[in-house]
């Protein structure tokens, strides 16, 4: 049951990514998506931030599993398809391993911790926690260049829902909506998930253009005019 899990939240995270490449800003549940697909990849890392498990896939095939550590609500795991770009002996309020992502709004990696009991639950400020000597095991084994999925709920990079997002807030959701916006010609410069002041000039420019009222706020009618909808 596990495996059909993983599979399901890989598929769900390649046809939101197609549907978005053809402009169409749906978001379903994971549940609904039976495709199947190829892990073609020697290696894989799947984080689920609702279980707090971490699952290595090798040739496709599912090689070890962890219980991990991921971020709290306010300070979320960054979620989406990532890569492993860089690899370091941190000290020891870092277990030693640091295995660093290519997410653009911040330093988000794996790593070990000083706090054992900590692990199993979310607790993290965004980073993936690992114990100690499984993070030293992961480590020796994972290349840089690793692709790693981080789900964090039914609906892709918006979790389990869609937030207010406000000026100075960073996200995966935050750099979803700047895909979507850049689909639309509205955000000409590169996603970065930050809440700036440029981000903020084109969600006015996007209010103004479809009737909505002026505000720095992103809500529900920001949202339902991008045609973006929770369907379970």
């Amino acid at each position: 049951m596990h495996l059909k899990r993983m599979m399901l939240i890989v598929s769900f995270i390649i046809v939101i990514e197609v549907l978005m490449l053809y402009n169409r800003p749906l978001v379903t549940s994971y549940k609904d998506v039976s495709s199947k697909i190829s892990l073609k990849d020697n290696y894989i890392i799947i984080v689920d931030t609702t279980s707090n498990e971490l699952s290595v896939f090798k040739d496709g095939k599912l090689s070890k599993m962890y219980t991990v550590a991921a971020g709290k609500p306010i300070s979320p795991s960054p979620i989406g398809t990532w890569k492993i770009i860089s690899k370091d002996t941190w000290g020891e309020g870092f277990g030693g391993r640091w295995m660093g992502f290519n997410v653009p709004w911040g330093r988000y990696g794996i790593h070990g911790t000083i706090y054992p009991n900590s692990i199993g639950w979310n607790s993290s400020h965004g980073c993936i926690r690992m114990k100690n000597k499984e993070v030293r095991e992961l480590y020796d084994y994972i290349p840089i260049g690793t692709t790693v999925i981080i789900y964090g709920g039914e609906y892709a990079r918006f979790g389990q829902s869609l937030r207010i997002l406000r000026p100075g807030m960073t996200g995966s959701d935050i750099y979803e909506l700047q895909l979507i916006l850049k689909e639309k010609d509205y955000y000409k410069a590169k996603p970065d998930g930050i809440y700036g002041d440029y981000f903020k000039l084109v969600v006015h420019e996007f209010q103004k253009k479809n009737g909505l009222q002026i505000s720095d706020n992103v809500g529900n009618s920001f949202y339902s005019k991008l045609g973006i909808r929770l369907i379970d």
